[in-house]
């Protein structure tokens, strides 16, 4: 998946462009040429911790950020009078920074960045990040990062106050995790800590803070069992796999044909976190974890194979025994749920904890109408399609012939877009 960007701006009278300066961990403009470029601007904006660190000119205009939107404005006025400016920005300004923002308001823009919080955090950790995904929970919600963690076993997650390491602490429990929690990176104050999710939650951070959530095998982000922790891109192997790719007992396994279908109405994605329901072999949810999305698979049985089958497909599922309703209780709340056994009740109580989707599969006539009738009734539009596949099979002499399967019924419900992603 390519990232969509605008093209360049266009050029402005006297080539008047806004260099953004990146400012290294401990408060330092990194760039060597910075003097150069402060003599010539025009205006200098940042905050204010970095305006006192830079060489600025006296008697050139400056601007300590708070609201962005008016800095921006000058910004703009500033370059269109010929006249360059400078931003100074924590990092590398172009890695969840100021640069967006600033190309998006049409602004010609050069950067030179200085070490982003997340390479120095993970280099004071002394670990590889070729592997990690970086997700930011800054001033955005915090759920997609935290299903990010959910899902894979090295993530970085850019912090803020209320949505920092003991909120990912708290929101990892039932995942096995170990993190790494860098506090005031170049600074004297600078603390990294090496802790576990329950800890975490546990104790008070100062801010600003890094988080890494790392898989176990030592906690390296390059010994995951996916070391691509590339959940944008289709699995390597496909999906709508052959049985044959998953261990089940009696047939008990969702068929490749109707699970193609129930994969695709779930959405899963890098942020979304999914519940397979009366998980069996795990295949739906086995799936959904190879797009990325973080998974967990509810199941009465607790011989069944489903954390053998996500080993053997290199994914990381969470796996609750116990029978549904009761299990489902104290679960993180859902994007999308699929439920493949345990009836109206369950459906009920999935429902109730309003995920963006519900989808269902029925091999009973008679269960459909009261399943229609339950997911309507708690407002969700849905829809249902049959699906029955029938497969070729040999006949002596070199003949074929076509074995049906069992005809299934798929329900999908969606509910209003103001429930959740959609």
């Amino acid at each position: 998946m390519t990232a969509r960007v605008s093209p360049p701006a266009p050029p402005v009278p006297g080539g008047a462009v806004v260099t953004v300066v990146g400012v290294d961990a401990a408060g330092r403009p990194a760039h060597p040429g910075l003097a150069d470029v402060l003599a010539d601007a025009g205006l200098v904006v940042g905050a204010a911790r970095h305006l006192a660190a830079a060489p600025v000119p006296p008697g050139c205009p400056t601007i300590a950020l708070g609201p962005l939107e008016p800095a921006v404005r000058r910004l703009a006025a500033t370059v269109a009078a010929g006249t360059p400016a400078v931003v100074l920005a924590s990092g590398d300004p172009g890695f969840f920074g100021i640069v967006r923002r600033l190309r998006a308001a049409g602004l010609p823009v050069r950067v030179r960045p200085a070490v982003s919080s997340v390479a120095a955090a993970f280099a004071r950790a002394g670990l590889p990040w070729d592997a990690a995904a970086v997700v930011s929970a800054h001033g955005r919600d915090l759920r997609p990062a935290l299903n990010a963690c959910r899902a894979l076993p090295a993530v970085a997650v850019l912090t803020a106050p209320g949505a920092g390491a003991a909120e990912v602490g708290a929101g990892l429990a039932g995942w096995t995790r170990r993190l790494v929690v860098a506090e005031h990176l170049g600074t004297p104050d600078e603390r990294i800590t090496w802790t576990t999710p329950a800890e975490a939650a546990a104790t008070t951070w100062a801010d600003p803070h890094v988080v890494l959530s790392l898989a176990p095998a030592d906690a390296d982000p390059g010994h995951g069992r996916r070391a691509d922790n590339q959940p944008a891109a289709p699995p390597a192997g496909g999906w709508a796999l052959p049985e044959s790719a998953y261990a089940h007992r009696a047939s008990m396994i969702t068929k490749a044909e109707v699970r193609a279908l129930v994969v695709a109405r779930l959405r899963p994605r890098l942020g979304r976190l999914v519940w397979d329901v009366g998980a069996g072999s795990g295949s739906v949810g086995i799936e959904c974890a190879l797009l990325g999305a973080a998974v967990i698979a509810v199941e009465r049985d607790p011989d069944a194979p489903i954390r053998a089958n996500a080993a053997r497909h290199g994914v990381d599922v969470r796996v609750v025994a116990g029978a549904a309703p009761a299990a489902l209780d104290g679960l993180p709340d859902p994007d999308a749920v699929f439920v493949g056994g345990g009836g109206t009740a369950v459906l009920a109580a999935v429902a109730a904890r309003r995920p963006s989707r519900v989808v269902a599969t029925l091999a009973a006539l008679d269960r459909v109408a009261p399943a229609v009738h339950l997911l309507r009734d708690a407002g969700y539009a849905v829809e249902g399609s049959q699906l029955a596949a029938a497969r070729l099979a040999d006949l002596p002499g070199g003949s074929l012939r076509l074995a049906a399967t069992n005809p299934v019924v798929v329900l999908t419900g969606e509910a209003p877009s103001t429930w959740g992603n959609p």
